[in-house]
């Protein structure tokens, strides 16, 4: 009997472990499935996951463009006056301000505004293109700005017109002639710095957003302008030839910038785009996209034809479609290849025109 007890006891030993294992096992996939639905939810409800994705992605690419630009630094001494904040109280609110070293007079001003779809980048990324335009004759800012989700639109605005104000008043210190001033930007800062022109020439646009400028239009000499974003309304309503996926960072990106999703009322977007408010006093323009870059199209172009045909003079670098190398999104840092020296000696000698 005892042995016959025993071997009941051993036959039920194993439908136990095969019980709990199938147990876990179900445990386990029912707890993942949880978390990717979790994980999907987030997604759905909020921008700050995507965001950081994208963030992170861009600060890689950054990062690798900075360093290619490193071997072109110029041949002249430049000084760099770093970590200047122009809003007391603003963690996000520095500049960097290059100039020729031995400089005893105030330069024209380029203002650069980086891009990284309003939730990336840095004032220091790029820095060696900025001494270059420097050793040209200038003083170059570059702007440190608040960055989506953290902060939303309109926060840079209101921001970089506090800059405008600081620069001024630190004119002497920083070698700047506030009367010979260029707005610069790539991608998603072309698109702030096209916004702020249109509100220093556009009183009625100015008022709307309760600004009063402090930069005055004849102080505003030229605008330069890379692959930048001039009707919001285009990156969300991507090309539908393209696949979906194409267009997710760029939704992602307007509603972290925004605070919102909520795209229907169409009104912070159109208030964002440039390309609705310049008129005929606009500032003379230099912009220009690579041909690879949907942006071009879509954009850039669109914004060139609409400058012109109010009279505002434009100068353009733009390519056939069948230019070789295809010259993609944020083509002019890239120094290693001839169309982007092209682009920086049409830069200088464009901000040399409208500042002399």
């Amino acid at each position: 009997m005892s042995g016959q007890k025993i071997k009941q006891q051993s036959h039920k030993q194993p439908q136990k472990q095969h019980f709990y294992r199938k147990k876990w096992f179900l445990w386990t996939i029912g707890t993942i499935a949880a978390v990717i639905i979790a994980i999907l939810i987030w997604f759905k409800v909020s921008p700050w996951p995507g965001a950081m994705i994208i963030r992170a992605v861009f600060s890689q690419n950054d990062a690798k463009t900075t360093a290619a630009l490193q071997k072109h630094k110029p041949a002249v001494p430049i000084t760099s006056v770093l970590n200047q904040q122009y809003s007391a109280n603003d963690n996000d609110a520095f500049i960097d301000v290059y100039y020729p070293e031995g400089t005893n007079k105030k330069l024209p001003v380029i203002i650069w505004t980086h891009g990284g779809a309003w939730i990336s980048g840095e004032r220091t990324n790029n820095s060696p293109y900025y001494q270059l335009l420097a050793a040209e004759g200038f003083t170059v800012v570059s702007v440190g700005y608040s960055l989506g989700p953290e902060r939303t639109y309109p926060t840079a605005v209101h921001q970089l017109n506090d800059m405008y104000g600081y620069v001024q008043a630190n004119a002497d210190r920083l070698h700047a002639d506030t009367d010979r001033v260029v707005l610069a930007g790539d991608s998603a800062g072309s698109q702030l710095s096209s916004q702020m022109a249109a509100l220093i020439t556009n009183s009625s646009y100015a008022a709307s957003m309760g600004i009063t400028p402090n930069l005055k239009p004849e102080q505003l000499k030229g605008v330069v302008l890379n692959c930048g974003i001039y009707k919001m309304e285009g990156l969300i309503q991507p090309d539908p030839t393209l696949p979906k996926i194409v267009g997710w960072g760029d939704d992602v990106s307007v509603w972290a910038y925004l605070g919102t999703r909520d795209f229907s009322a169409a009104s912070k977007l159109t208030q964002m785009s440039a390309f609705y408010h310049v008129t005929k006093d606009f500032p003379a323009t230099y912009i220009s996209g690579g041909n690879g870059d949907p942006l071009t199209n879509a954009q850039s172009k669109p914004l060139a034809e609409k400058l012109e045909s109010l009279g505002v003079p434009v100068t353009t670098l733009f390519y056939a479609d069948d230019h070789k190398p295809q010259l993609p999104h944020e083509y002019q840092f890239n120094l290693d290849n001839d169309d982007g020296m092209k682009a920086l000696s049409a830069t200088v000698e464009f901000v040399k025109r409208v500042t002399q």
